[in-house]
């Protein structure tokens, strides 16, 4: 999992051509200004929409609140690149709001009247907001169930109103898991590429598939990889720096039911407003537009071989989720036999790839693979006369290892998460009865871990599905995902033909959000699983 991040760095820091002093002079800036602009605007964003939204539906009674709990988790199964194209497809001159606009005013052509130009910075933000902002939602509105709520009460004795408690004792607590969420969000936004590039957005993503397709320079895509890289860094380094010193615990472990202010009129109009756009535009408008295109177009979707799309995409994510789930626990088990120091520290860094871009990820699996591709048919042409061709490079093993160096991270959080709930004394009863550390696992922890493996797997597999960079680079010629399919029809002004495909990646990810809904209701301590939280 190292492979790739060291070829990466290596590769930049010894590159084989001159093209750095002019990507310096031409280009970099910019890419550096609209990176920053991007995520700047989508993390205003994500904060804002995720955590108001969180607290509403925690703290707060009106109208629709319980359907607004899982439906504000939806939009996290559309790809921000299947709501970009959507979105241009209604909104563009063509669109239908502009015809609808015309038709009413009497609008005759685009001198009559003014309409924001919609591929550009500000829809690419808004895009990636409306998609990303429940990483937030569903961080802070676990940190909010999960607060006590003494610290509520005692702060409402203090003469605090609803918003000022919010504001001075709710908000600073559940900090740590927003700012998590939030820069779960930015990475997904430098990880970016179908988005930006639909809109025309010049970030480090795209410059990274320009440098190396257009330019056919591979040590100038893998120096602005590495400069990518250390935004990455920059982010997880700036959160860490910016809470030094602080603790965030609570105070008392008696938990009741929190204390749910009643809106009514127009504060209940506004929260229902709040929590309505949101998922109507990040959900029900992409949803509905290609349900619609699906419906009509889907003969030409099938005779565009949507079946063996369908296929190539299933097989991919399917073998990337079962070796993800083994290789999970492998780390997690061994961290458990051996929790020494440096073990600890190996697997934190193989799970590290799920913070870096897919577009860095698939530059250092490339350079290593084609190294020793080369190396094995020249060994083999001097040897037997006989060119091996490509084995790894270019093939479906490149795009598993690189699903691998990705996603590995949530495989081995589920199974580390579970395993930790399982007591020692397990192990050690185990052991008693003539079990070693293989049998007991077989035996014990992976009954016990099912569920758990399950949701790990799955997890994998729908992001698989959705990984749109990572995949573009490593297909082999003439090999298309879903993904991939979806993309390059969308981009050709044929997002009716690919509306099936689209579709399918949606329906795929509204699995794991029923999940995620449901795990975060049942959170709260002193709730019963199945009923209303009971004081405690």
């Amino acid at each position: 999992m190292a492979v790739p991040l060291l070829a990466v760095v290596t590769f930049a820091l010894n590159p084989s051509d001159d093209i750095w002093s002019h990507l310096f002079d031409t280009v970099l800036v910019k890419y550096v200004r609209t990176t920053l602009t991007l995520m700047i605007g989508v993390g205003f964003g994500v904060f804002l929409i995720g955590t108001g939204t969180a607290w509403l539906v925690t703290m707060c009674r009106f109208p629709g609140r319980w359907i607004f709990n899982w439906a504000l988790l939806l939009p996290l199964a559309v790809p921000a690149y299947v709501l970009a194209f959507v979105v241009t497809d209604q909104l563009e001159y063509a669109g239908t709001v502009q015809v609808v606009l015309r038709d009413v005013f009497g609008w005759q052509n685009r001198q009559d009247y003014w309409f924001p130009e919609i591929r550009s910075l500000g829809s690419a933000i808004v895009v990636m907001t409306l998609v990303l902002y429940p990483y937030v939602y569903l961080l802070a509105r676990a940190a909010f169930l999960e607060q006590s709520v003494c610290v509520l009460e005692v702060s409402r004795t203090l003469g605090k109103n609803p918003w000022q408690s919010f504001h001075s004792v709710a908000l600073p607590l559940a900090r740590p898991a927003i700012v998590i969420g939030v820069i779960l969000a930015l990475m997904e936004t430098v990880n970016d590429f179908g988005t930006v590039d639909y809109f025309a957005v010049n970030t480090f993503t795209f410059g990274i598939f320009d440098v190396w397709l257009n330019m056919n320079s591979r040590s100038g895509a893998a120096q602005l990889a590495s400069i990518l890289l250390l935004f990455v860094l920059v982010l997880v380094g700036a959160e860490r720096w910016a809470r030094r010193g602080q603790r965030f615990h609570h105070t008392s472990s008696k938990y009741s039911a929190l204390p749910s202010y009643q809106l009514n009129g127009m504060r209940a109009t506004g929260a229902i407003a709040a929590c309505l756009i949101p998922v109507l535009l990040g959900f029900v408008l992409p949803a509905g537009v290609l349900a619609s295109y699906a419906l009509e177009f889907y003969e030409e979707t099938l005779t565009a071989n949507y079946f063996s799309y369908v296929i190539n995409t299933l097989t991919l994510a399917s073998v990337s989720a079962v070796l993800a789930v083994g290789i999970g626990v492998f780390l997690a088990y061994g961290v458990r036999l051996n929790g020494s120091p440096l073990l600890r520290l190996m697997t934190r860094f193989a799970s590290i790839g799920y913070a870096v871009p897919g577009a860095i990820l698939a530059i250092g699996i490339v350079i290593p693979l084609g190294a020793f591709d080369n190396f094995l048919d020249a060994l083999s042409r001097q040897a037997f006369g006989i060119s091996t061709g490509l084995l790894m490079s270019g093939t479906t093993i490149a795009i598993i290892y690189g699903y691998l160096a990705r996603f590995l991270a949530l495989s081995y959080g589920t199974v580390e998460a579970s395993l930790a709930k399982i007591t020692p004394n397990m192990d050690g009863a185990a052991r008693t009865l003539g079990h070693g550390p293989g049998r007991s696992l077989v035996r014990l922890h992976l009954p016990l871990m099912r569920g758990s493996l399950m949701t790990a797997g799955l997890l994998v597999f729908v992001d698989c599905m959705k990984e749109l960079p990572l995949t573009l680079i490593l297909r082999p010629f003439n090999y298309e995902t879903l993904a991939t399919f979806v993309y390059q029809y969308a981009s050709d002004e044929l997002l009716e033909e690919a509306a099936l495909g689209a579709l399918t990646i949606v329906g795929a990810g509204v699995i794991p959000v029923i999940l995620l809904s449901i795990s975060i209701v049942r959170s709260r301590p002193g709730r019963a699983p199945d009923g209303p939280e009971t004081p405690q």
